[in-house]
């Protein structure tokens, strides 16, 4: 090859890898939150998007049977026992 055809492959690639730089910059994607526009912009402008119940923290609850699960978690149960082995002898009463 010479060196102008060189250069003008060199230029030519040079100038096709900023078009697909651009593109990629610009593409549109499906994301979670598409088409939640209103919701989006409802949630922006409102002054306390909280639950009013998340307020509460007061929880009603039984300190007993917690306390029961916590140890259940700090010593697990023992394994299940081995299945029973039945063991035959002798005459099935099949001939």
């Amino acid at each position: 090859m010479s060196r102008n055809s060189t250069l003008i492959l060199l230029l030519c690639a040079g100038g096709l890898t900023g078009c697909a730089a651009d593109y990629l910059n610009n593409y549109e994607t499906v994301t979670l939150a598409a088409g939640d526009t209103q919701k989006h912009n409802s949630l922006l402008q409102t002054v306390d998007p909280l639950n009013p119940a998340s307020r509460n923290t007061t929880i009603k609850g039984d300190g007993v049977r917690a306390a029961a699960v916590a140890e259940s978690y700090r010593i697990p149960p023992p394994p299940p026992p081995p299945p029973a082995i039945t063991v035959n002898v002798g005459n099935t009463g099949v001939e």
